[in-house]
């Protein structure tokens, strides 16, 4: 591929998020690739492909923000959605008899737009699919009414680029007993416990059940350019200034920028892929800042862009050659979205915690990790030790026992008792893939370039659900053994909000039951490669972000291997 990059005025790396490359390409020349979306999968290709001597240019509709744009004011972030936006249309029915409705609150499909993607304001759990989460079908047999199926690939395939990600954007965790296999250990210690991570232990120790410490993608110790966390409490929603966090943002973008072979176009919302008559992609069509289409030539594209926004773009590319929409030959581009299950049980103590403070998550136990079908329903998950929100308004407005005061003395007499005295144990589970869980484009709302608004269609399995509460009332039990005086559950309902979106665009060695093959290459498409959460094929136990890493690192590879043999 060409260097045509190389030398453009490239800028050293002066530390995180305090500067840019000089890097710019013309849209009217092709470039090698062009990446749609710079989250946790459009970073690592945009490194690998520009360390590669490919020719990169990011398209991302969110803006670039700096160490100095961190905030950890709750209201610009929750409230004022800051980092998520309001201003695409989303609607959401739990089927497609339904109504559908306007979003108040969260989005039904919620992320971050920014440089960086949701990985910029992720709580970093980075947990390992174990080898049964990829031929978990073949286990178990079929689920009637679901399209569960195995992965084309396995976990020993998948082990060397989960090293990867360890080692290259910064682990920092401990092997323990019961891990998945993995050939090299953590690159950094765990993080400091902290109360709830103890209290935790103490319940699980009484049970006889195994607890670990939670592998975080935030820093424990430095790393060249970067500093260890501080403990400000401000990960799950937040971008930590420090670099500790080790987001793409901190980590794959810089890098992929220093090569001088990679631009980050901000603020560009793309609306389509063109194709010529050979099927093949040829340019990405976008709204710049200022609202003027643009397009940029590429050899290849790759769409990273998260698992609504990805089937959002390639249904909005439909061509009399793809009448479906993009690589939609199959039927399969928007179908199966997950969610993965989530549900709490707060306890409260009587000694102060102060669990506002610190990462999110320190220990965690998997007895429950695996499906048995003693239970008499599918499903497992993983539990955790947290404090969710840790936010005093979000707190006083969602966290306080359900039973108790809404208003007045009694309310502030107790909103300072548990804000300071109580922790979660929190849910982390399976969801199953439907085909009637989707993301469509809506007929009636478009935004402010026009483009169809996102459609979300999701009703959760009952199985999933019987798995929340089941895993629910394991959370009480530890928290009872740890000597909580007070202890309430959040009720397990349907979700109709989803922070980890997949399986929209699924991997598969049949086209006719898939998007992409095992490399992550459209099966229509040879030039078209979609690698994100959109192409898992089962959810995992509620923490992907690391497996969609490590799939764009092998993806990566095999495209870089795929361009030198001149087939794409």
């Amino acid at each position: 591929m060409s260097d045509r990059a190389a030398g453009l005025g490239a800028v050293g790396r002066r530390g995180f998020l305090t500067g840019r490359t000089g890097t710019r390409f013309q849209t009217r020349e092709e470039v090698d690739a062009v990446v749609v979306g710079s989250g946790a999968a459009g970073g690592v290709m945009a490194r690998e492909l520009a360390r590669a001597g490919w020719s990169v240019v990011v398209l991302e509709q969110g803006a670039y923000r700096t160490a100095a744009d961190a905030n950890h004011d709750e209201w610009d972030t929750w409230f004022d959605m800051e980092l998520i936006g309001r201003g695409d249309p989303q609607r959401y029915r739990p089927d497609a008899d339904t109504e559908p409705r306007d979003w108040s609150e969260l989005p039904p499909a919620t992320y971050a737009r920014t440089v960086g993607g949701s990985s910029a304001h992720f709580a970093g759990n980075y947990w390992r699919f174990r080898p049964l989460d990829f031929q978990e079908r073949s286990l178990l047999g079929p689920i009637a009414g679901t399209s569960f199926a195995d992965w084309p690939i396995d976990y020993d395939e998948l082990e060397p680029y989960y090293t990867r990600v360890d080692w290259e954007v910064g682990v920092s965790g401990v092997p323990v007993h019961g891990d998945p296999p993995r050939s090299r250990g953590y690159p950094h210690p765990p993080l400091p416990v902290k109360s709830s991570g103890v209290l935790f232990e103490r319940g699980c120790r009484a049970l006889g059940l195994p607890v670990s410490p939670s592998p975080l993608a935030i820093l424990s110790e430095p790393r060249p350019g970067r500093a260890p966390c501080v403990q400000c409490g401000a990960c799950s929603g937040y971008i930590c200034e420090m670099g500790a966090k080790s987001s793409s943002l901190a980590t794959m973008i810089p890098e992929a920028e220093a090569t001088g072979r990679c631009e980050i176009r901000a603020g560009s919302t793309v609306h389509r892929i063109e194709t010529d008559a050979s099927g093949r992609a040829t340019e990405v069509v976008y709204f710049d800042a200022d609202g003027t289409e643009q397009a940029q030539r590429a050899r290849v594209v790759v769409v990273c862009a998260n698992g609504a926004e990805t089937p959002r773009l390639l249904l909005m590319s439909e061509s009399s050659r793809h009448p479906q929409g993009l690589a939609n030959g199959s039927g399969y581009v928007g179908r199966n979205l997950m969610y993965n299950g989530y549900a709490s049980v707060r306890g409260a103590f009587s000694e102060p915690l102060n669990e506002f403070k610190g990462v999110t998550a320190t220990r965690l136990c998997m007895e429950w990790y695996a499906s048995d079908p003693a239970r008499g329903f599918y499903g497992g998950g993983g539990l955790d030790a947290r404090f969710t929100p840790n936010e005093p308004v979000i707190f006083a407005l969602t966290g306080m026992p359900l039973d108790g005061p809404s208003w007045g003395a009694d309310f502030r007499r107790g909103l300072a008792d548990f804000y300071t005295r109580s922790m979660d144990v929190a849910v982390h589970s399976t969801s199953l893939p439907l085909a009637t869980n989707t993301i469509t484009l809506d007929p009636e709302r478009t935004d402010r370039f026009g483009r169809p608004g996102i459609m979300v269609t999701y009703l959760d399995h009952d199985d999933d659900l019987a798995t929340m509460r089941f895993l629910q009332d394991r959370g009480a039990e530890i928290l009872d053994a740890a000597g909580a005086h007070t202890i309430w559950k959040t009720p397990v309902r349907p979700q109709s909000i989803g922070f980890h979106l997949l399986g929209t665009a699924r991997m598969g060695d049949d086209p006719d039951a898939s998007v992409v093959d095992r490399y992550h290459r459209a099966h229509e498409v040879p030039n078209l490669v979609v690698c994100d959460g959109s192409s898992l094929v089962t959810g995992g136990r509620g923490q992907p972000t690391m497996t969609i890493q490590a799939l764009a690192f092998r993806a990566a590879e095999h495209l870089v291997e795929a361009g030198r043999r001149g087939e794409v």
